[in-house]
């Protein structure tokens, strides 16, 4: 009874696995088809005349379509936002955690309602900040408005309690201030949880679409979420191209769930376990 119950679980699990991947498997292999044998039906599963004509395309570029160009303006645009997320949060969070000060629990109610705002609603005071600031088709809007978010002052406030207090205690002992201990203890202790919230505010930059529509305007700005959808043509879509460049867009991602997936593994397991 154990061997078959261990054997339909394997079943799921590849099962789901092929669900998640198979789309990603589908979109490569497109990305080498022709463009007529990418839409004949029925369709082929593997090319039949492989190509690399859509990265060719994709490489070469030009004024309107600079896709390495939208390539590094993701890039720098998610890491940066990542890094500051994690600036801001860490010493938020930490202030909420450990420190004793009038108002706290006021303060973290505050900022976990924030939560439940919808985000579409933070659209046009956002804009109106932004073009006040002179940021607008810049790598500004997308990088700095979106720092201060309240999952991650939540998500490492509750990976911080976790923590013993005895390491903060021997830390004191020793004559560490404040900031010595945040900088020396906790944050070592915090890669996991810091690693995880790394990744979560990477994707969130990398995936977004609707807000760098409406701040950016030059085509040599663009991210790569707009930027592909100017590869769509009005009657006659290139879908080897369309697949080449979100092939493209998944690289980075792949490459570091990769490096961090053991700290984000752990970091999700021992966050959210106190309150």
């Amino acid at each position: 009874m154990k061997r078959v119950r261990g054997i339909a679980w394997y079943t799921m699990l590849i099962g789901m696995s092929l669900v998640f991947i198979a789309p990603l498997v589908w979109m490569l292999i497109t990305s080498f088809k022709t463009v007529g044998e990418a839409t004949q039906v029925p369709p082929t599963l593997l090319p039949q005349e492989p190509t690399t004509r859509a990265y060719e395309n994709l490489f070469a570029g030009n004024s309107q379509t600079p896709v390495l160009r939208w390539f590094l303006n993701s890039l720098l645009a998610a890491t940066a936002q990542a890094v500051l997320i994690l600036v801001v949060a860490s010493m938020a969070a930490y202030a909420l955690a450990r420190l004793e000060f009038r108002g706290k629990r006021i303060i973290f109610a505050m900022i976990i309602a924030t939560l439940f705002v919808p985000v579409f609603t933070l659209i046009i005071p956002n804009f109106l900040i932004v073009d006040r600031l002179g940021w607008l088709d810049t790598l500004w809007a997308l990088i700095v408005p979106g720092a201060a978010g309240a999952f991650g002052v939540f998500f490492l406030r509750q990976f911080f309690l976790g923590l013993p207090r005895e390491l903060e205690e021997a830390a004191q002992l020793e004559g560490a201030n404040t900031w010595q201990i945040f900088i020396k203890v906790i944050l070592p202790l915090s890669k996991p949880a810091l690693a995880t919230l790394a990744v979560i505010s990477f994707l969130g930059n990398w995936n977004d679409f609707i807000w760098p529509i409406y701040v950016l305007f030059s085509p040599e700005q663009f991210t790569l979420p707009p930027g592909l959808g100017i590869l769509q043509g009005a009657y006659d879509i290139d879908y080897p191209i369309i697949m080449g460049g979100a092939a493209l867009a998944s690289v980075p991602v792949l490459i570091l769930f990769l490096i961090t997936q053991r700290y984000v593994i752990e970091g999700v397991s021992r966050s959210g376990l106190k309150g």
